[in-house]
């Protein structure tokens, strides 16, 4: 049975869609001992740049943005009424600060998506919060610090719990809620600066047209691409539940919605819970499952009802597990894995769009763990955070040369 994902809990980790989410419980960990390269020493080029307290937020989830010497992010927990905070750091790891802390009534809770900078305003989404159906929101932050919510999703038609942030095309912000809709399976939407939201597609008529999207949309050559955790044809594949292994979809500005691919489980990866990455005309993406050893896949999309899977996750000092979109440097793709890895804390990775995968990092709980979000690129170096793991127990934010 496909997990109810509009329940609020006091941490949910972004696999809760995963019935077995082998990091569900995020406490305060212990501290591990470091990791050794041959040296005797961690890679020089990996920093573990600040550690989460609670107060300052707690549980990163999402990816960063960057904006010159200047990251700005989002917790899902921590801050004044422990609902989740925005915040900036520099790239130094000095001066991290809380732009704005959630309250979690009206203005919201728990975001668990990156930021999106459109003319010096931030926008994004909280999973929770918002009306009294708790069923989150869109919000704007203003260079001040002050924030509005631009719309309440109501768990209707409207949509409910948007875990996935928003992407711009031509002045409208186009964005998907894991539930609500017609048909309760989730949606894709469209909204104004100024707040006026409409739903284009609900998912759910048939399992076929897939069913429940955390992850947000790409923009590739004009057409909107994303992915469902669920549905598709595979639906009734041996491989996979009732309610599917998930799929690629793609939507016009209109809300024609098209399943160009369905996952099958088994070898073939399910479970896509990542955006995808445009590289020259290929979708390139991650399955959280599947696989020979079912901890998930890298895979390439290019039309036409193909998929070739990339890599297989293996567990273990491979990773396991990727929930993340790959970041493209220069034709080469890195992404982080949220298990798997030398103390079982997640790794990060790179692999070329051959398939050829080479673990760059493994956490080992005191510089961090469990990357759920994906990496950016900034000045020739990557930035990540981790949701757990840190000096507090409460994740980090780190960097990695390339």
């Amino acid at each position: 049975m496909k997990p109810a994902i509009s329940l609020r809990a006091p941490v949910v980790c972004f696999a809760v869609l995963v019935a077995s989410c082998a990091h569900a419980n995020l406490s305060p960990l212990p501290a591990a001992p470091a990791q050794a390269s041959a040296a005797g020493k961690r890679p020089a080029s990996f920093t573990s740049l600040f550690s989460f307290n609670g107060s300052n937020g707690k549980v990163p989830y999402a990816a960063l943005i960057a904006e010159s010497a200047t990251l700005l992010g989002t917790t899902y927990g921590g801050g004044d009424a422990d609902e989740g905070t925005v915040f900036t750091i520099k790239t130094s790891g000095n001066s991290q600060s809380v732009i704005y802390p959630f309250k979690g009534g009206k203005d919201g809770a728990l975001p668990q998506a990156a930021l999106l900078d459109a003319g010096g305003t931030l926008y994004g989404t909280t999973v929770n919060g918002g009306g009294s159906g708790d069923e989150g929101t869109v919000f704007a932050i203003a260079a001040s610090g002050k924030e509005s919510v631009l719309h309440r999703f109501t768990g209707y038609t409207d949509g409910a719990n948007p875990y996935a942030g928003l992407i711009e095309v031509g002045g409208t912000f186009y964005g998907t809620t894991a539930g609500g809709g017609t048909h309760s399976a989730g949606t894709v939407y469209t909204i104004s600066p100024s707040g006026s939201e409409s739903v284009i597609y609900s998912f759910g008529a048939r399992y076929t047209d897939g069913s429940t999207p955390v992850a947000p949309l790409v923009n590739a050559g004009g057409t909107l691409y994303g992915t469902t955790a669920y549905g598709g044809e595979s639906y009734r594949s041996k491989h996979c539940s009732s309610s599917g292994c998930g799929s690629i979809f793609k939507i016009t500005a209109s809300g024609a919605e098209t399943i160009v691919y369905s996952f099958a489980g088994g070898k073939n990866g399910s479970m896509p819970m990542a955006a995808l990455t445009n590289v020259g005309g290929t979708l390139y993406g991650t399955t959280s499952a599947g696989g020979t050893s079912n901890d998930g896949i890298v895979f390439k999309f290019a039309g036409a009802n193909k998929e070739t899977v990339l890599h297989t996750f293996k567990g273990g000092s491979d990773g396991a597990m990727p929930s993340s979109a790959l970041t493209n440097v220069n034709g080469t793709l890195y992404g982080t894995t949220s298990a798997g890895g030398s103390s079982d804390e997640g790794t990060i990775f790179k692999i070329t769009t051959a398939g050829k995968e080479t673990v760059l990092y493994s956490f080992t709980g005191d510089d961090g763990a469990i990357p759920e979000g994906g990496l950016v690129y900034s000045g020739g170096t990557l930035y990540g955070t981790t949701a757990a793991g840190g000096a507090n127990g409460e994740g980090t934010i780190f960097s990695i040369a390339p």
